[in-house]
């Protein structure tokens, strides 16, 4: 790295460490000349993505544009700016991890949608009019009413899964067989016993 300082390109590395949690590599430097120290920070470089709009006219990715989005359909909702960064951060993650280097801006709305639904209803919605151009009154009652069959069955399938539960039974104890028998009696049986047999009379001596 080029010394700051005298333009020497030989120095060696005192320090490194990662900061922003990972994302990027903070080098502390000295140059081999002047001894001086300066800082410097290595990121992993992504390739852009670019966009492409309806009319078919390509944009770079621009989280800024996609925060701002958000924004305006949770304004004077109970969202957090945090939970809308991170809407942002997952969009952008699921679009990097495709390893396509264009995506379609329908791709993305359909994304944020889907986030926003699970996120605020009425946000949702809100984005839904614009992005998919309500004509009418209609179609907007049409889409809460998609919203309450949907959250309908999820409520009808929580509460057959909590019905149905199953019932897990322990290992039976050593003893437990024994515990069953405890007061079953045995089928009496009858044992014939021999007649007594008779003592002979004792004789009496005639000796005086």
């Amino acid at each position: 790295m080029k010394c700051p300082y005298c333009g020497t390109l030989e120095d060696k590395v005192v320090d490194s460490r990662p900061t922003d949690e990972g994302e990027t590599i903070r080098r502390r430097r000295e140059c081999a000349l002047c001894l001086k120290r300066f800082t410097t920070y290595e990121k992993v470089e992504i390739q852009p993505l670019v966009v492409i709009k309806k009319d078919n006219s390509r944009e770079n990715f621009s989280r800024d544009k996609l925060m701002r989005g958000i924004s305006r359909a949770c304004e004077k909702r109970p969202v957090s700016a945090d939970d809308m960064y991170k809407i942002v951060d997952q969009i952008e993650t699921h679009l990097s991890n495709a390893l396509e280097r264009e995506v379609s801006s329908q791709s993305i709305g359909e994304l944020l949608m889907d986030k926003l639904k699970k996120l605020d209803q009425v946000a949702y919605v809100r984005f839904a009019s614009v992005y998919r151009d309500f004509g009418d009154i209609d179609t907007f009652i049409s889409e809460i009413h998609k919203i309450r069959t949907e959250d309908n069955r999820e409520a009808g399938r929580d509460e057959r899964e909590s019905h149905e539960e199953p019932v897990v039974r322990g290992p039976a104890s050593p003893g437990a067989d024994m515990q069953q028998n405890v007061g079953a009696q045995a089928p009496a049986r009858t044992i014939a016993t021999p007649p007594r047999r008779k003592r002979p009379p004792k004789r009496h001596s005639s000796r005086p």
